[in-house]
């Protein structure tokens, strides 16, 4: 359903985009991990034809992004980062609207319109102002415009950013039945781990390359063993301790030391027995998502809080720092 083949941006010389290529199976729900300005946006943004890559090719429903952008969009929907509905308008205008835009034939309208309603349980606030819906109705209106002009591929770019996770978990409950019933592809970014893990496959991407494409589980693989959280009185003596001892790489944050160590519930007793210094906190839990993206980069997913341009500088730096 969807083919992508060396595309890549540059944004006044900078690759925001840099040689990615993938592929998306018709009904599977295929994500891009990453932080933000890792270029995830941007991926989506050339794949629906709002701006054109540097290079590469790219292909939604058989249909060539650079050769035929009016047949791309038909076959695609797109639920937006940032809110995008007229909340001046009631959430039947704005999907009249919508309608209209998308030339859905006049007699269809109204069945259309009530069917993606009833599908996002707004049938109730139909007539009502969208400013005045919560977060969550919003998101859940933005999908069902997503859906009225029937796309084969819905782009959600980071859909649940903001929600609280009750919502969240409801969004996905649509979502999941979307593609049950309608047998829909799903394409989204994200840099929530738990979101993630809703994805038949993921591709992590990170300055703008993708540097791992796996299902979850196979993802996780990679990180060897279970994930062992030691406190101790003295971290600086005990991370080196721990790795000399154990043969291990120890990472230090502020929420303790951590390691990958095989069969970690049989090792912590161990561990408690023969260290040398007083151990005042040990856990262990299988490998995350979140251990996968530190382990490809060295940092956790959740540090990354800066701006898209702020990132583009980092890169920068990080460029210049390769010469």
């Amino acid at each position: 359903m969807i083919k992508v083949e060396d595309l890549a941006r540059s944004f006044n010389g900078l690759w925001a985009v840099d040689g990615v290529s993938f592929g998306v199976k018709e009904g599977e729900i295929f994500g891009f991990l990453g932080p933000n300005g890792a270029g995830k946006t941007t991926t989506i943004r050339m794949l629906c034809t709002l701006i054109q890559p540097s290079r590469g090719q790219a292909w939604i429903a058989g249909y060539d992004v650079l050769k035929q952008p009016t047949e791309v969009r038909r076959s695609l929907g797109i639920i937006f980062q940032d809110p995008s509905l007229d909340d001046r308008l009631t959430a039947y205008e704005n999907l009249k609207f919508h309608a209209i835009i998308y030339k859905v034939p006049r007699r269809e309208r109204k069945m259309r319109i009530d069917r993606v309603l009833g599908m996002t349980e707004l049938q109730g606030r139909r007539n009502d102002l969208v400013r005045y819906f919560s977060g969550g109705m919003k998101r859940r209106l933005e999908i069902a415009r997503g859906l009225l002009h029937e796309p084969k591929v819905l782009f959600l770019d980071e859909p649940t950013l903001g929600l609280d996770p009750q919502t969240r978990n409801r969004i996905w409950q649509y979502l999941h039945d979307l593609r049950r019933t309608k047998k829909i592809t799903l394409f989204l970014t994200t840099h929530y781990m738990d979101e993630a893990e809703n994805c038949d496959r993921i591709a992590v991407i990170d300055y703008g390359k993708i540097i791992a494409l796996d299902t979850p589980e196979n993802l996780k693989r990679m990180v060897k063993g279970d994930i062992v959280t030691v406190h101790t009185q003295d971290d600086t003596l005990a991370q080196k301790e721990l790795g000399e001892r154990y043969r291990v790489v120890v990472k230090r944050d502020s929420s303790g030391l951590h390691f990958e160590m095989d069969k970690g519930e049989e090792f912590i007793p161990k561990l408690v027995k023969d260290f040398s210094m007083p151990i005042t906190a040990v856990s262990v839990r299988r490998p995350t998502l979140d251990d996968v993206f530190l382990k490809l980069t060295g940092r956790e997913i959740r540090e990354e809080t800066a701006s898209d341009k702020d990132r583009l500088r980092q890169r920068v730096r990080r460029i210049g720092g390769m010469r």
